[in-house]
């Protein structure tokens, strides 16, 4: 519901999340939990969540490092690799706190080194996951120097996604952090089980504000890199024109100001501090901020078969100046948008 300058929508969920460990942890989870009721958090630690024992000491980290009022519920996703044992899928479905398996290709970004190198070793996990209905969340970027890195999730699709889809009709699959009109075609076209994340930093930059000014931007990088802006279009009309299988996933990825800013740059982006307020942005540019509860609320809820929440978030359409750094352990981050205004602000509880 919107009056004048105030937006009420039901409480969001963030269907793709990274949080870290230890000190970082316990620096950043308190920015999602003020905006979002639940979040799936990914496993790409060093060393990776590999099984349900794993995630659950994870989870039980997440919450010792929440403020005491929260009510933020972290769902967990183990790593999917060429080792992973049929086992851990009864284990994962039966466990009630973790919601699927993350797919990433060996290689592909940051903390994929234990990730999946011939999709056909992990073919056993992915149709015991099909028959005991748990989702696999995927990575979707074909990690080959031979292709273009601005042309990786095209290749990924035709080449591992497509495939998949056929051999596996009866599994859940999400398309994480989609960046490109291909795969925003391939869901639209795709399966009722076929889903994709869409991010805050996909929908407000293209590839040229890594570059801006002449200058390389390593706080505009993260992967999927931001594409060319027709396909920053197609993104756009995806997440607010109504699609049900398009949904909120920031893939906040944060990482220390000395990490991002050194010869060999750390891919990811931090938006945890701002993510509805910056899609609600987005939304209000398109005229379309009527649509906002539903991408942001409704929609990765129903397609994890979850109820939907039943808290409010209030923002009021009010300028602020994004910080140009905040804490981050021993060390800072900067976050997206340092520095520069936010046009919509988070109503303090």
């Amino acid at each position: 519901m919107e009056t004048g300058q105030t937006l009420t929508i039901t409480r969001p969920d963030d269907w793709h999340l990274h949080l870290r460990d230890g000190a970082q942890l316990a620096a950043v989870a308190a920015d999602s939990a003020r905006r979002f009721a639940r979040a799936l958090v990914m496993p790409n630690l060093a060393p990776p969540i590999l099984d349900v024992a794993q995630a659950g000491r994870y989870r039980r980290r997440i919450l010792d490092a929440l403020p005491a009022e929260t009510s933020f519920q972290p769902w967990m996703a183990l790593y999917l690799s060429e080792e992973t044992p049929l086992r851990e899928v009864a284990r994962a479905c039966d466990s009630g706190f973790v919601l699927g398996m993350k797919y990433y290709p060996a290689g592909a970004t940051t903390g994929a080194e234990f990730g999946v190198r011939s999709p056909e070793r992990v073919y056993p996990v992915l149709e015991e996951m099909e028959k005991r209905g748990l989702p696999l969340q995927v990575h979707g970027e074909l990690a080959d120097p031979e292709v273009d890195v601005f042309s990786r999730e095209a290749f990924f699709i035709e080449r591992v996604l497509l495939p998949l889809l056929r051999r596996f009709p009866g599994l859940r699959v999400v398309l994480e952090h989609v960046s490109t009109r291909e795969g925003v075609q391939c869901v639209r076209d795709g399966p009722q089980l076929l889903a994709a994340t869409i991010t805050p930093q996909h929908l407000l930059l293209s590839r040229n504000a890594m570059f801006a000014q002449g200058r390389m931007r390593p706080h505009h990088y993260c992967l999927p890199v931001p594409q060319a802006e027709q396909h920053r279009q197609a993104l756009i009309e995806a997440a607010t024109g109504g699609h049900p299988r398009f949904f909120l996933g920031t893939d906040s990825a944060p990482h220390s100001r000395p990490a991002k800013e050194r010869g060999c740059a750390c891919a990811g982006i931090y938006s945890a501090h701002a993510a509805v307020e910056l899609y609600a942005e987005v939304f209000e540019a398109a005229g379309r901020l009527e649509r906002l509860e539903a991408f942001a609320a409704f929609h990765g809820a129903d397609f994890y078969r979850l109820p939907r929440n039943g808290q409010r978030l209030v923002l009021h359409r009010a300028d602020w100046t994004v910080p140009s750094e905040l804490p981050f352990g021993p060390d800072t981050l900067v976050p997206l948008r340092a520095g520069q205004p936010c046009h919509w602000q988070l109503r303090a509880a």
